[in-house]
């Protein structure tokens, strides 16, 4: 089984202090930058939006993975590209054509991702998982961080690699929301290749620790 992996949500970082804790991402054990795109159309909330990903961009060293949260992400494709976003994922309940919005990003060269809201069921995804990098469950309602886990995860999760397995498709599993020490090893043996983590992260007082702690209870 392959090592998960793990990338700190920089919604959850210090904004005034954030070249610093995008330092601490490059030098600790993470794996990828998740860094979450709001509108406060599709989600209750507006996180940042190009110049502070540009910003980002410019610091990284690790993979770069966007997830948008906004309505008609269309548009905002090549922008995203330029902006060096490597996986850019997109939500399945804001897309009216996915399979072309899929193509789209690809023809851009990234990683194309879709995300499934805690009440879409993976079963969705059937006739369009082999064209599907990577999808991104979330475990918590998208908008906010810092909320609790929804239990019905474990159970979406192995839905999910069960759907994967059957259509002998490459698919990598995210999870997005309320990932902890309590739950990171029962998620991997779940079948999730990537763990995003928010506040458990940039809220402990050894932010670089935390990650090697993840990393030892998932390797």
């Amino acid at each position: 089984m392959k090592d998960t992996l793990i990338a700190p949500s920089i919604l959850a970082a210090d904004f005034a202090n954030l070249q610093r804790d995008i330092e601490m991402v490059n030098s600790s054990e993470a794996d990828w930058f998740h860094i979450d795109i709001m509108d406060g159309v599709f989600v209750p909330n507006i996180s940042f939006g190009m110049p502070v990903l540009k910003a980002i961009s410019k610091h990284a060293k690790k993979t770069i993975d966007v997830h948008l949260m906004i309505v008609d992400p269309d548009r905002y494709i090549k922008t995203f590209a330029q902006l060096g976003a490597n996986v850019l994922t997109v939500h399945y309940e804001a897309c009216t054509h996915l399979h072309r919005t899929l193509q789209a990003i690809k023809a851009e060269g990234m990683q194309a991702g879709v995300a499934l809201n805690p009440h879409t069921p993976v079963s969705l995804l059937e006739d369009i998982i082999e064209d599907i990098d990577l999808v991104c469950i979330m475990s918590v309602n998208p908008g906010f961080g810092g909320q609790s886990f929804i239990q019905n995860t474990y159970q979406k999760v192995a839905a999910l690699k069960e759907l994967i397995t059957r259509k002998g498709a490459n698919t990598q599993i995210e999870i997005d929301g309320g990932v902890t020490n309590k739950n990171a090893k029962a998620l991997k043996e779940a079948g999730a290749d990537v763990l995003v983590a928010g506040s458990y992260v940039f809220g402990a007082q050894n932010p670089t620790a935390t990650i090697a702690g993840l990393k030892e209870l998932i390797s």
